[in-house]
This record gives structure tokens, sequence and C-alpha cells, in this order.
């Protein structure tokens, strides 16, 4: 039986305590909560893991490489992982366009971008001395928190690639890699980066010229931002491998990666780790797919992906990058419809409104009479010659007549396709030279008989 004290709360602070430790030891790339796996079989039993570049037998190991059985009476599991960042570095003299290397009119999630300028790398960086460019992914469009200006989110090592880079680095989409050119493909250019202990991130400001949306590639809207929760489904849409599914693994991963020179070895603790939903997707993300954002299935963004392994992905947390950025995710509003209710006897002639598909808002004129329209939830007074905006699904936005005593009085009778025309005629007048022909009014009636029998329905 497992200790019933192996929680991920009851491990975090002991890993938190000693992670700094293992993390310096020889090979060693991460340690994480997880279930700890015995000869290829998962224990059910949590345990710290520790993700080492090339996993020995224990007889090979140096007193300095060797890992404990266990730390604080907390099992330990040792994993062979290689962990690295998920940007892609090609030479000057060997671009080609690799997978979605679109050029898209307006800018939006999960597509192809880089900077302009070049970068000149040596072994063991890479494996011939030159000139590099580079790709990744902009992940989403965000807003500044002080001056609302748009902008476009990806990670550091995407944007500003080494400790060379400089606020005004232009960005191109597509990147070069992928056959963008600078000037032409210009959209922006780098604002502010972080690279700290819990983010790896940057925001380009966007030209005006530009157009933008609050979308991702295949995914569609973005609702807003989550925090991550273990076995959660994910998605994201990258660069690299378009879209992919997979489900959160852990939310304690602290890993060391190769940020090359002039930066070194960089840490980044309490990450995402997520693992790919291999019945969808063989991996969830790959190189050129660093500066994705990683969303749950309601369309919340949960994180920033800024590297991997062929087994698991890791993302910053998204709240953590938000703050650091100083920035907002571009969310797209949502529109709430109310249905009205009109009390006390009025004369009105209803303004004639264009029928479409999305919610839209009518103005009711009335004579010098009060008149008290009751949405749910704001209550609206109209008196003499004043318009009151009507959010409604049906214009003009009738649909029930009440007697004496306002709201909740007694209703004195219910308006019928019958009596509705005529009725209709004699309170609101005949439709003027500019107003819907019949079918417009036929249609309009009958709405309000299904807005009324629906309401009985309601009461029974």
């Amino acid at each position: 039986m497992p200790d019933a004290r192996l929680t991920h709360a009851a491990i975090r602070p002991v890993k938190q305590r000693i992670e700094d430790e293992l993390l310096a030891q020889p090979g060693v790339v991460g340690v994480d909560i997880n279930e700890k796996v015995t000869k290829g079989t998962p224990t059910g039993e949590l345990a710290i893991v520790v993700y080492v570049k090339e996993k020995k037998p224990k007889n090979t190991l140096s007193k300095a490489e060797a890992i404990p059985s266990e730390i604080e009476g907390i099992p330990t599991d040792v994993k062979e992982e290689q962990i690295e960042l998920y940007a892609v570095k090609v030479a000057l003299d060997q671009v080609a366009p690799l997978i979605d290397a679109t050029q898209y009119a307006t800018l939006h999630g999960g597509i192809s971008m880089g900077p302009c300028r070049s970068v000149h790398l040596d072994p063991p960086d890479v494996p011939a001395s030159g000139d590099y460019i580079f790709v990744g992914t902009l992940g989403a469009i965000v807003k500044d928190r002080n001056t609302q200006a748009v902008m476009a989110l990806t990670n550091f090592h995407v944007a500003c690639v080494d400790n060379g880079w400089n606020v005004g680095d232009t960005m191109c989409q597509q990147s070069r890699v992928d056959g963008g050119t600078c000037p032409a493909d210009v959209f922006g250019s780098l604002t502010r980066a972080t690279l700290s202990t819990h983010v790896d991130g940057a925001v380009v400001s966007i030209n005006s010229s530009k157009s933008t949306d609050c979308s991702i590639e295949q995914i569609g809207a973005v609702k807003g931002k989550a925090t991550a929760t273990l076995n959660a489904a994910v998605r994201k849409r990258g660069r690299t491998t378009g879209l992919t599914y997979g489900k959160v693994n852990s939310i304690d991963a602290s890993v060391s990666i190769p940020y090359g020179d002039g930066l070194g070895t960089h840490t980044l603790k309490n990450q995402i780790r997520i693992e790919p939903d291999t019945a969808q997707s063989a991996q969830f993300s790959d190189h050129g797919d660093s500066g994705s954002v990683v969303v749950d299935g309601n369309n919340n963004v949960i994180g920033l992906l800024f590297g991997g392994s062929p087994s698991a992905t890791y993302a910053n947390p998204i709240q953590y990058v938000l703050d650091e950025l100083d920035v907002d995710l571009c969310v797209k509003p949502t529109i709430v419809l109310t249905k009205p209710v009109i009390c006390e006897p009025i004369v009105t002639r209803p303004i004639v409104c264009f029928i479409r598909t999305q919610p839209f808002i009518c103005n009711l004129v009335t004579d010098p009479k009060i008149c008290n329209v009751l949405t749910t939830p704001n209550v609206c007074a109209v008196r003499t010659r004043l318009a009151c905006p009507v959010v409604t699904e049906v214009c003009p936005p009738v649909s029930l007549a009440c007697g004496p005593g306002g709201p909740g009085g007694p209703i004195e009778r219910r308006v019928t396709v019958a009596e509705g025309e005529e009725e209709l005629a004699s309170l609101y007048g005949k439709p003027g030279a500019d107003a819907r022909d019949d079918a417009f009014w036929l249609g309009y009636y009958t709405a309000l008989q299904a807005l009324s029998e629906a309401e009985e329905a309601d009461d029974d």
C-alpha cells in the first residue's frame, strides 16, 4: 500500500527544498513530482522524479551521480529525458520553408514568426560556425495593461534568441526560415522580454497597419485564462506540428535547459508538463512550436510552450507570463442576450430593424407616457421621448403585455397571432414607406406567439 502521506501537497515542500541540489548534479535536467515506474510498470505511487540526460546502470555511477532511493521518506525515481528549447535555428545557406509557412493577412495565435536579425553561432551550440536565423510560433494576441496597445506573445528565446537582443528588434511573419523577408514582412518590434525563474516570454508591438484577431489558428477564439490541473485535456496549435492534443501530466516540473552562448543553462521552476494524447497526436510539440499557447477544453489559455522532449512538452503557467510581461490576453467580448418584458399600458412606434444572425440593439421611442422596460438583469426606465436600448432576439422587442400593477401583476391577456396584427396596428401604427415587407411583420407576429407560448409553458 502506498504511504497515505504521498500526495502532491505533502511532497511539494520537500521537492522544492532539494531540487536545486539535485539539479546541480551531473546529468540532471529536471526534478518533478510524478508516478513512480518500476521495470516499466507504473506503481500508482507518487515520487520525486529526477530526469537525467542519460540513465546509466547504478554500478557505473559515481557517488556524485547517484540519486538516493528516497529523500525524507519520499521515494525517488530516475527517468531519462532529453529536454530542449523548441525554437528552430537554421543556417542562412540552408533556409527552406517547413510545415506552416503561410503568410497570414490577419495576425493571430498559432502561426510562424521570427526575428529579422541573424545570430552568429559556433560549436557546440551548432554543428558548424555561421550565421543562423530563428523561427518559432506567435502564441496569442495580448494587450498592454497600461496602454491597451495590441501585442504578440511568444518566447524570449524565439524573439530575443541570445543576450544580443535589443528593444526595437524587428519581427516578421512568416519567419525568415519560412520564406519571410525583412522589411517586407515585418509586423512589429520587440518591446519587452523576460527570462526568469518561471517565464521564458516576450511581447512584440504590432504595427498599426496590421490587423489582428483574438483567436488561435484551428482552435478559435480565446475565451480567457485558467490554471492548469492534473490530467486535464489540452490542445495547442504550433508552426511545426499544427493542432495537437495532450493532457497535463504535472504542474510541478522544474527543468534546466541550455540557452546557448551568452545565456548558459537556465532553470525554470514549477512548470506544466504535458504528455501527448497518442490516440489523436503522435507528439504534442516539436522544434518550431516554441511560443505556442496551450489551451484547455474551453479555449482558456493555461500555458506558454517553450520546450520539451520526444515524450513530453513543457510550458510556463500563463499567470506568471501575463504578470511578468504586464499584459492581458486579448479576448473577444461575450454578448449577453436578454428577453424584455414590457409592462404598463404604453403606446410606442418601433423603429424597423434589420434582422441579423447576431443579437443587436433596438431603440423604443415612446409618446409622452411613462414606460418601464424590464430586462434581465437590468431595469430601464423610459420617459418622454427617450430612447431605451434593449438587447433582444427579435425586433421590435415586444414579448408580453402586462396588466395593472407592473411586473408580477395579473396578466389580462396574451397576444396571439389572430389578434396580433389588428392589436399591434392600433398600438404601433402601420409600417411606413421604409418598413419591411409583409413577410417581416408576419415573422414578427409569429415570434410574439412563440414567446407567449414558451412563457405559458414555463408557468405550468
